[in-house]
């Protein structure tokens, strides 16, 4: 018994030992857990591509809600345990999943993600993935748009995205047009921009290095929540946000030089002689008199010219200088994160002129959040100065004053008031104004500030259910100031001292916005949705005051205190408006795609009957590569097909114009006694209302090899009705002018768009090619009531033809001798030597019923194709851009070619006479009795041209300095190469007549501009 207790008392021991190492073990378990949990673990975030530190990537533990992110050297520390993984997350790379195991420093180079699908794009009022959209929007390569040194956004997206059309010129400062898919206005074209939220009409007070993203709303489908600003189509940009982590400070600078790369041929001292005093002589011997030559350009006169020669091509252009330099900072916190950037831009004038462009603009990006609370605000400030290039009569730019100048006469004269030359109407008999002289003499610029402030803050009510406030103010300030001083530019520009003024404009503009948005967005299994509603009001205050003043002396203070005369005028308007939109985003397993848009707006503009319209759009998408009924091959990563259908508005029109005015204070005569009475000083529709534009499109994407290949293709239909155009009215109303805008046009654009693009950086060597393509035809369905057609300048809108067709006389040679004159139908004034034009109705007599279409003069089809590449630390693009299937008017060269007083091209040296007959160049006639100038073929040409508009190559400095984290060098070039066949210096200019289209009268050319930059960040 004894053993055994022994036994039993030995088993109790052995069995409480074995219980207090379990205990102990148990303890030491948890302690090492412990300690475990508590380990920190660090390391190097970089890019897989050039090894660079990342800042500002996110960490998670997977699973949880620790997370930290990367300073501005790449580094982070987090605490850890062993079976933890860390997700590494960052905007444009792959997210990368690491087990922390036993490490205690985890370096990860993270890859680009070169799947575009995955992106998220900003739509209208929110966000959307690339892969889910079903409207049709296009994303801006920023990183090649950005290689085109401008001051204005809008001219980034040239040839960027497929029906997308950009004009622009030379002009320092100058405006920039911008269409999407085509012509849906008699009025206003241009889109709708959207900065942050906040809706301006145009970017230009924006700087472009600013930009984080770039989309442009093609449709009804993605534009139909902006309603009645929506017709024209939508650009969406976002400036860049605050990131947490240290701060983080960017320089870049950029010096380039800028000049005109075409000439024109133009006649000199002797050709310009020869060719005016021959179109006296003919002139003279037509008439039956003596002929008459002016003393400046006759060598047997004591006045005869031959000691100046100026050309004045070689003395107005100079190189122009553009520099843009830019700091930027960013930083903070979860709670609060920043980014200022203060932006300088300068362009001087490539014409000997002071007409320079100065901007100075600084944004604030705040942005945070607390809980469920998110928070923001944007305040942004510009200033800017612009000198304006003066034009003597209507449609007279610099540019054509410049080459109608003649070489005889001089740049400077001290002999003459303001010390500029100018011709004498005895000696030489020429009108021609002095450029250099007279843009230089007068004042005229104009200064702008804008603010613009932005504040916001949404709060998450229940899980999925957001309430946003919204609100933005918007306020312009200008002043516009223009001095004609007295001064002598020749016998037809003499400013007397009662005819100098002084002209000024002041002004403001404020618009504010109040945004009321609600979304809620939730996952039911396989479905997904996605609401938002809204409550919008805005309002709009203008308010400018005109002030002029007349009579100075030469010297005397340019002030309107010392006029002789002054008077003033004051204008201003209130426009209010309230929108209520919702929208409804539904998928179903990743597969079935559906979208609802709905908004209506309530205006001002019009009357109370209709003050509001509502517009709607539905579309829906189908990714086929999702489908389970069917296994794709591996190389195919993506097929979607995707459509939509909708109504949008446009609403451009002056405020008021719906309430016509009367004079009450008009006389009648009355057996020649004076009656007071009233008179309709303008007539106006009661029930105009806003245009409208039903648009549907259908499109497919494709994507293959992981989608490194895309491509997708869009067809699309564009109707516009109630379009605001002038209808005449009887001269017995009594209205000034004798027309009516009301809601009586109606138009069509159709068109196909093409994009591809191939990614490659799977290689140390890597490379992107992206190209689109897109076409366009626009027909007029309606024009008023009748359907008289539009004329223009040199156009004709008709019903069934585009808009601004081309519309002239044919010529068909030139007649030979007075029989072949005789034998041909009438024309007035003809002689040997003159146009023979085409009798078109065959009725025996050259009238305006002869003009003919002459081609369409909207471009039918626009491309752009981007090459990218880079090795080791050098990088190399190009960027190609063109247009073409339209016809342009070159009225500079029909000026040059008419054989009167101002200069003349080289090719008018082949005029005909009795000896040179071979020719198709009409003998110079004073006066030009036959009408040989007239608007005709043969000054129209083709628009078709190809752009080389960008080319760059950089190289990254290789640097192992802590303070500096990158350096980039880098030369650009921009417009370097112009392959087309147009006489002038460009066909890609600025003509946005609508009814009188691609008619150039003096355009800015696009100079070529070589610059230098470089980029630091530190």
């Amino acid at each position: 018994m004894i053993t055994n207790q022994n036994g039993l008392l030995g088993c109790n021991f052995v069995l409480l030992r074995k219980e207090w190492i379990l205990a102990v073990m148990m303890l030491l378990f948890s302690v090492y857990q412990m300690s475990a949990q508590d380990k920190t673990v660090g390391g190097l975030v970089t890019s897989a591509q050039d090894n660079l530190p990342l800042p500002g990537v996110n960490i998670m533990i997977k699973g949880t809600k620790t997370v930290t992110t990367t300073g501005f050297d790449g580094e982070y520390s987090i605490k850890a345990s062993p079976n933890d993984v860390l997700v590494f997350s960052f905007i444009g790379f792959q997210i990368k999943e690491i087990t922390v195991g036993s490490q205690s420093k985890i370096n990860a180079a993270l890859s680009e993600d070169t799947n575009k699908l995955n992106e998220v794009v900003v739509i209208g009022y929110g966000t959307q993935k690339k892969s889910d959209l079903t409207g049709s929007v296009s994303v801006v390569n920023l990183e090649s748009a950005k290689k085109t040194v401008t001051y204005d956004a809008a001219k980034m997206l040239q040839g960027q995205v497929p029906g997308v059309t950009v004009q622009s010129s030379g002009e320092p400062g100058g405006f920039v047009n911008v269409k999407i898919r085509g012509i849906t206005s008699f009025s206003n074209n241009n889109p709708l921009f959207v900065i942050d939220g906040i809706m301006v009409d145009s970017p230009y007070d924006f700087a472009p290095g600013e930009i984080e993203s770039m989309q442009v709303l093609k449709d009804a489908s993605s534009a139909a929540i902006y309603g009645v600003r929506g017709a024209n189509g939508v650009v969406i940009i976002t400036t860049k946000k605050g990131k947490a982590g240290k701060m983080d400070i960017k320089f870049k600078s950029i010096v380039g030089l800028q000049n005109v790369a075409k000439k024109w041929d133009l006649t000199d001292r002797v050709g310009y002689q020869r060719i005016t005093s021959e179109a006296e002589r003919n002139r003279d011997i037509r008439a039956g008199v003596p002929v008459s030559i002016a003393p400046g350009n006759d060598p047997n006169s004591a006045s005869y010219i031959s000691n100046v020669n100026t050309d004045w091509q070689k003395e107005s252009f100079q190189t122009g200088v553009v520099q843009n330099q830019a700091l930027t900072f960013t930083g903070g916190a979860e709670s609060i994160a920043y980014s200022f950037n203060v932006d300088y831009f300068k362009n001087t004038s490539y014409i000997k002129t002071p007409q320079d462009y100065e901007r100075l603009s600084t944004n604030l990006n705040l942005n945070g959040k607390k809980g469920k609370f998110k928070y923001g605000a944007k305040i942004a400030y510009t200033q800017s100065d612009k000198e304006i290039f003066n034009e003597y009569n209507a449609g007279q730019t610099v540019v054509s004053d410049i080459l109608g100048a003649v070489p005889t006469m001089p740049v400077y004269d001290p002999n003459r008031l303001g010390g500029y030359g100018g011709t004498d109407n005895l000696t030489q008999r020429a009108i021609s104004m002095n450029p250099i002289g007279y843009n230089n003499l007068i004042d005229n610029n104009g200064k702008r500030n804008r603010f613009i402030s932005d504040v916001w803050g949404e709060i998450e009510i229940v899980k999925g259910l957001k309430y946003k406030l919204d609100v933005s103010y918007d306020r312009t300030d200008w002043v516009n100031r223009k001095f004609i001083p007295p001064s002598d530019l020749g016998w037809y520009y003499i400013t007397t001292n009662d005819e100098a003024s002084l002209d000024v404009e002041t002004g403001n503009e404020l618009r504010t916005f109040l945004n009321n948005l609600l979304t809620y967005e939730v996952s039911l299994g396989k479905h997904k949705i996605d609401v938002l509603a809204g409550w919008i009001q805005e309002k709009r205050d203008y308010h400018r005051y005109n002030s002029r003043g007349v009579g100075y002396t030469p010297g005397e203070i340019p002030m309107l205190q010392y006029a002789d005369a002054r008077n003033a005028s004051e204008y201003k308007f209130t426009i209010t408006g309230i929108s209520y939109i919702s929208r409804l985003n539904y998928s179903y397993d990743d597969r079935y795609l559906v979208q609802a848009n709905f908004r209506q707006d309530k205006t001002s503009l019009f009357s109370k009957k209709n003050n509001s319209a509502n517009f709607y759009s539905f579309s829906g998408g189908w990714k086929l590569s999702n489908e389970k009924f069917w296994t794709l091959p591996e190389w195919i990563s993506n097929i979607k097909i995707r459509g939509g259908y909708g109504t949008l508005g446009n609403n451009t029109i002056s405020q008021y114009f719906f309430a016509s005015t009367v004079n009450s204070f008009a006389g009648y005569d009355f057996n020649n006694e004076l009656a007071p009475g009233t008179t309709v000083v303008a007539a106006l529709d009661p029930n105009v209302k806003w245009e409208k534009s039903i648009n549907s499109n259908v499109g497919i994407e494709l994507g293959f090899l992981n989608n490194d290949l895309q491509f997708t293709a869009e067809y699309f239909i564009k109707k516009s009705d109630d379009l605001l155009l002038g209808v005449p009215l009887p001269f017995s109303t009594g209205a000034f002018p004798a027309s009516i805008t009301t809601n009586a046009g109606s138009m069509k654009n159709s068109g196909v768009e093409f994009t591809a693009s191939y990614s490659n950086h799977h290689h140390k060597f890597k490379y992107d090619i992206s190209g689109n393509f897109g076409t366009l035809k626009n027909e007029v369905t309606k024009i008023g009531v009748n359907g008289n057609p539009i004329y223009g300048a040199v156009s004709k809108t008709e019903v069934g033809r585009s808009v601004g067709e081309m519309f002239a006389w044919e010529a068909i040679g030139i007649f030979q001798n007075a029989a072949e004159v005789a034998s041909s139908p009438t024309q007035t004034g003809a002689a040997p030597g003159d146009i023979k034009f085409k009798d078109v109705n065959g009725d025996g007599q050259i009238t305006d019923a002869d003009r003919t279409f002459q081609g369409v003069t909207i471009p039918k089809y626009g491309f752009g194709l981007n090459f990218s590449a880079s090795y080791a630390n050098f990088d190399f693009s190009m960027f190609w851009q063109g247009a073409g299937g339209n016809k342009v008017f070159n009225a500079m060269y029909r000026n040059l070619m008419i054989g009167q007083y101002t200069n003349h091209h080289t090719d008018e040296l082949n005029y005909w006479t009795p000896t040179n007959t071979n020719t198709n160049i009409p003998a110079p006639v004073i006066g030009d009795p036959n009408g040989n100038s007239r608007d005709s073929n043969r000054f129209i040409e083709s628009g078709d041209y190809v752009k080389l508009q960008t080319m760059e190559i950089g190289y990254n400095i290789p640097l192992k300095d802590k303070f500096i984290e990158k350096a980039k060098v880098y030369l650009n070039g921009q417009n370097l190469l112009i392959i087309s066949k147009y006489k002038g210096y460009d066909p890609d200019f600025n003509s946005d007549g609508l009814i009188s289209r691609g008619y150039d009268a003096g355009s800015f050319p696009n100079p070529r501009t070589i610059s230098l930059g470089v980029e630091v960040s530190f």
